[in-house]
């Protein structure tokens, strides 16, 4: 029996060189790595500029994780009008507001409170504009292009904030952290004017019939897609299956300087540990998105969440730098399983919604990884860092057990779409 047109589009590889060819994604995909460098030099100069203000560790942490846990709120509030307003108009404004937030944070002496303020509130937008901008992209790509769209993205995203990182240290020593925030700002400016000029004006939803209508407000409209999205059986479980290994092991990761500590371990290594699992997270993105194809990516999605959470289970030994490292950077490998899931969960999703599903997966995983590491903090206090991360590890083989129990090796019933809510 000769294949389908659609078995052949699923079976079919695409390769990173078809994936830039596409002029919209191209500039998508460049904008937000630069966004991302900028992202990453405003919340660590931020972080800075508090504790130099209050010589307090617990706001210096308060700031850094202050733009993530109300994200989730933002997307049930908000998302919806990732698909209810024209893309190149949001996109571009999510850039003009975080740029003037790192101006106003940079130019304007306010009390710590009211500046962690402005971040929580400009925070709660930021699944509109990173929706409205996913949507596009699965709009431009079909297929495994899709895939390896968001694999790039996931490589340039580890890249990116590890250079924002490195950035933020040198900006903050040279300029200190008020002009390093200005810097920031004049990233950010340039991602808003390369989308305003370069970006089509699309419609909402690229013309999808009623994605930008719907009765009632955005809160009304936003509340009643995120309660239809979570309702669906095979949405929520690979909403689940995305949002929970990622934050265990992030969780793991937020323990890593307090684990080096308490090992004696000389002073750097602490940096030395928590580079090993984003450069993971990338050799794995690259070798599993590039060599394997769908199919078995999707094959692999049970083998590759247990191996992110295995490894850390070692640290209930205790090991030192060169066992931990080796450690941590297996673990990294095993984030690439997210690429085996990415094809199933956008044909899940409903033509008109998906922007606001995107928003809502981002969201919520930002949101968790910002509770994961407190949640373990609180359990290393009991038994210990390296207790802690290994139970963390386990949890994650749990949820790798669970997956296997709807998504065997064949993955046959998250091809169709199934939207549908539970029964």
């Amino acid at each position: 029996m000769p294949p389908t047109a659609e078995t052949a589009q699923v079976s079919h590889r695409a390769t990173y060189r078809e994936v830039l060819a596409e002029p919209r994604f191209r500039l998508l995909f460049s904008t937000r790595a630069v966004a991302i460098t900028a992202d990453a030099l405003r919340i660590t100069t931020f972080s800075v500029l508090v504790f130099s203000s209050t010589g307090s560790a617990l706001l210096s942490a308060v700031a850094f994780g202050i733009g993530f846990i109300p994200q989730l709120f933002g997307s049930l509030l908000l998302g919806s009008l990732a698909d209810r307003l024209p893309p190149r108009a949001l996109i571009t404004g999510g850039y003009a507001l975080t740029c003037a937030t790192a101006l106003l944070l940079a130019l304007v002496r306010m009390p710590v409170a009211a500046s962690l303020g402005v971040v929580a509130l400009v925070s709660l937008a930021t699944p509109v504009f990173h929706g409205a901008s996913s949507r596009l992209v699965a709009q431009s790509l079909e297929g495994d292009a899709y895939v390896l769209g968001r694999s790039l993205n996931n490589i340039a995203g580890g890249g990116a904030q590890l250079f924002g990182l490195a950035l933020g240290g040198a900006a903050v020593a040279a300029l200190g952290p008020r002009r390093a925030l200005a810097v920031s700002a004049v990233l950010y400016l340039g991602c808003a004017l390369a989308i305003r000029i370069r970006l089509p004006r699309l419609q909402p939803g690229d013309g999808t019939p009623g994605s930008a209508g719907g009765d009632g407000g955005a809160v009304r409209a936003s509340l009643r897609g995120a309660g239809l999205l979570l309702r669906g059986r095979t949405v929520r479980r690979l909403m689940l299956a995305q949002w929970l290994p990622v934050a265990l092991v992030t969780g793991a990761e937020g323990l890593i300087v307090a684990y080096a500590g308490e090992r004696r371990f000389a002073p750097g290594w602490y940096a030395v540990l928590m580079g090993c699992l984003p450069v993971g997270m990338l050799v794995g993105d690259l070798l599993v998105g590039r060599l394997l194809r769908p199919r078995a990516r999707e094959r692999l999605v049970v083998p590759l969440v247990a191996l992110a959470g295995l490894p850390l289970i070692g640290f209930a030994a205790e090991p030192g730098v060169g066992v931990s490292s080796c450690l941590l950077l297996l673990s990294g490998l095993g984030y690439a399983y997210g690429l085996g899931l990415q094809r199933p969960f956008l044909d899940a999703l409903p033509q008109d919604g998906r922007g606001q599903a995107f928003g809502l997966l981002g969201s919520g995983s930002m949101t968790l990884q910002g509770v994961g590491p407190v949640c373990l903090g609180a359990v290393a206090a009991v038994i210990g860092t390296g207790g802690a991360i290994a139970l963390a590890g386990g949890a994650a083989v749990l949820t790798a057990g669970w997956i296997l129990t709807w998504h065997p090796p064949a993955s046959p019933a998250l091809a169709p779409n199934r939207f549908a809510p539970s029964e």
